[in-house]
């Protein structure tokens, strides 16, 4: 690991939770309100109580496991799990979990996202990784994995694509 990534590392794990949580609301004010945050570092864990702008219940996620991985220079972003309080979330994830989503390269941001790609990269991720390059074949390939497992199709113009 190289001083930048050690550094940058030490500063995320130093900052308060409650910093954060400020911040956030500040940013967010009339979208969402954070009641709390918790972020791990080196465990990969994160977990976020927000509730939504005009609602009264908050929504809590939870995330396990996640990384940037760098395959000569094309970065891509992996999450591992993650869970919410909420069914239409939870549903969201199950698209997003265990498949390696492609990071645009921005050229101007290369030496940022060689650090980040470097504090973030994958350490013993277990799920298996799909790779995701084309869009309609992904909302097809999700639809009938949905199916498999017996969950609600939102979509049923994409099932008879399948």
């Amino acid at each position: 690991m190289s001083f930048k990534t050690s550094l940058l590392k030490t500063a995320i794990k130093c900052t308060p939770d409650k910093m954060i949580v400020w911040a956030a609301n500040f940013i967010l004010k009339g979208i969402a309100e954070l009641s709390d945050f918790s972020f791990d570092i080196d465990t990969r864990k994160i977990h976020v109580t927000a509730t939504l702008y005009g609602e009264t219940e908050p929504i809590e996620v939870w995330v396990d496991g996640f990384a940037i991985t760098n395959d000569e220079g094309s970065y891509k972003f992996i999450l591992q799990q993650a869970q919410s309080n909420r069914a239409w979330l939870n549903n969201i994830f199950a698209r997003l979990v265990g498949k390696e989503w492609k990071i645009p390269a921005v050229p101007k941001y290369a030496a940022q996202m060689a650090l980040i790609a470097e504090l973030l990269k994958a350490e013993n991720l277990e799920s298996e990784v799909v790779s995701v390059e084309n869009p309609e074949q992904e909302k097809i390939d999700m639809v009938v994995a949905n199916d498999a497992v017996g969950a609600d199709i939102a979509d049923p113009q994409a099932l008879s694509k399948a």
